[in-house]
């Protein structure tokens, strides 16, 4: 069996037209999930893009692998997909990057590998390697003719505006260079050639596009795919002090907020200021990004059709975390609102078994911690005891594993948005940084651990307004789920050593029941 392992960079997970979205259209990825398997309600269980991915590749909650922030290292005790994989026999090829932050222990002082939160994830052989520096892009694009700059955040700038590009708002200028030379197109060039000497052996690709993530540019065509005028105003407030009257932390954030900035000279802290037409081209080009995504994976399966590995190939499409885009007041992903946090996931798988199944549509929730058992699963590797997820295979034969979750679970550290250098927000020492989510089907706990907690009936407030922590018709419930949470935590404490026993004779005995 071979496996192509493909994820997107904040990709919202309603953003595929087989979910029937009013707007983005996802041709191939609806056909991905017609021959497979697509998870309505599939949450990632950390922010942003370093703890998600750990989350991802290690298969644990980030309370147990403890890396909080983009820069925190990611202990090397503990094992990951790529590793596994290798002990399966397969030899995991990277096109893209990980985000993986390297535990600096036994490591030389001036490891090049201490320099960047950008690693690669241990196992996998960087093909090719995209960091934020992109130089293996850039060195396509110099050959092809283009001007190229130092640095790929610079390629990512839209070309110069015309009068009525601007008209239209900022991010529909397109991008430098052609489609066919984006970054995306690049990666999946690179695969295919990868892959055209590697039809008889069993294979692991992981493509890791940087689509949909800011700076929010497309190429031509894609930046004009989508009318900005036909899409919908942002899920917010009235107004930002109106939003910000729920939390301390929206009070904080919303007036300071950080990380990448939407497009080429625009800063995050300007986010409040964007006139409503901006936001909805932003949203028009995000689609468009998605698009082009949609496309170049399109290219790929083609390929494998034509080789004749498609058959062969377990294919996982998902994301790291989602997108407020707008929503709430915001851009990016730092906070606890359902838009960071939720993401799709398709699995194509090609056993016989799986035939029942395919073009399914799974409403149980499904964690991104779950991704690592599945591949293993699926290869027949027996899956670690670190792992917090559990296999997905049942439910692409059709069956519903007996006592599966009934809510999801997240964490995020408030430092996330900032410098490291910085005093942690609100004054908060920094263990009480953290914050617990924990969503059912109608209500959801988010539980901080130095400020007051949220509580939401999502029946009667699907769009998260209004906190319902100090009603008194909601304490019981309240304390219903602040129990289930900490059960969740107790019952997830990391396992690796815990159910082993050192007999008198000797013997490591793995206690069962």
């Amino acid at each position: 069996m071979n496996i192509l392992f493909i994820t997107a960079d904040q990709w919202r997970g309603e953003c595929l037209s087989a979910f029937d979205h009013p707007h983005v259209k996802t041709p191939n990825l609806d056909a991905l999930a017609k021959d497979g398997v697509a998870f309505k309600h599939h949450y990632a269980q950390a922010t942003p893009c370093g703890p998600s991915r750990a989350c991802l590749y290690a298969g644990m909650y980030m309370q147990n692998h403890r890396s909080l922030l983009n820069g925190t290292p990611l202990d090397a005790r503990h094992t990951n997909v790529a590793l596994e994989a290798r002990k399966a026999g397969y030899q995991p090829a990277l096109f893209g990057y990980t985000d993986v932050s390297l535990d600096p222990r036994n490591r030389e002082p001036d490891d090049q590998t201490l320099y960047s939160y950008e690693g690669v994830l241990p196992g996998m052989s960087p093909v090719a390697h995209l960091d934020s520096a992109g130089k293996p892009w850039l060195a396509r694009l110099t050959a092809k003719g283009y001007e190229v700059p130092d640095h790929a955040s610079k390629m990512l700038h839209p070309r110069a505006s015309s009068p009525d590009e601007l008209k239209r708002g900022k991010t529909y200028t397109p991008a430098k260079f052609r489609a066919e030379d984006s970054s995306t197109a690049f990666l999946v060039d690179e695969a295919i050639e990868y892959l055209s000497v590697r039809k008889d052996d069993p294979w692991f690709v992981h493509m890791s596009f940087l689509a949909p993530h800011p700076p929010y540019v497309a190429p031509e065509p894609y930046n004009a795919q989508y009318d900005a005028e036909k899409m919908p105003p942002p899920v917010r407030r009235a107004s930002p002090e109106e939003e910000a009257e729920q939390h301390p932390w929206l009070t904080h954030y919303l007036f300071n907020q950080r990380g990448d900035g939407y497009t080429a000279g625009e800063k995050s802290a300007d986010n409040l200021s964007l006139s409503d037409k901006e936001l909805k081209q932003i949203r028009a080009t995000y689609y468009g990004m998605m698009s082009e995504v949609d496309a170049q994976i399109g290219r790929l399966i083609d390929y494998l059709k034509k080789s004749g590995t498609y058959e062969d190939t377990l294919i996982i499409f998902t994301s790291d975390h989602g997108d407020l885009l707008g929503d709430h007041w915001m851009l990016s992903k730092f906070c606890y609102f359902d838009q960071a946090f939720h993401v799709p996931l398709i699995i194509r798988h090609p056993s016989h078994e799986a035939d029942q199944s395919r073009g399914t549509q799974i409403s149980n929730f499904t964690e991104i911690v779950d991704i690592m058992p599945t591949i293993l699963d699926s290869i027949g590797h027996p899956i670690p005891r670190q792992c917090d997820g559990h296999s997905l295979l049942p439910f692409c034969r059709g069956e519903t594993p007996p006592d599966w979750r009934q809510e999801y679970h997240a964490e995020f550290d408030l430092r996330s948005p900032y410098n490291a250098d910085e005093e942690p927000p609100l004054g908060l020492d920094m263990k009480r940084c953290m914050v617990n989510v924990i969503r059912g089907e109608r209500y959801k706990y988010v539980h901080f651990a130095g400020l007051p907690a949220l509580f939401f009936d999502l029946k009667n407030d699907p769009n998260e307004f209004h906190n319902l922590a100090n009603d008194p018709d909601y304490q019981g419930l309240i304390i219903e789920y602040a129990e289930k949470m900490l059960s969740w935590r107790m019952v997830h404490d990391e396992p690796t050593l815990t159910n082993l026993h050192l007999s008198e004779e000797g013997e490591v005995l793995e206690l069962t029941g």
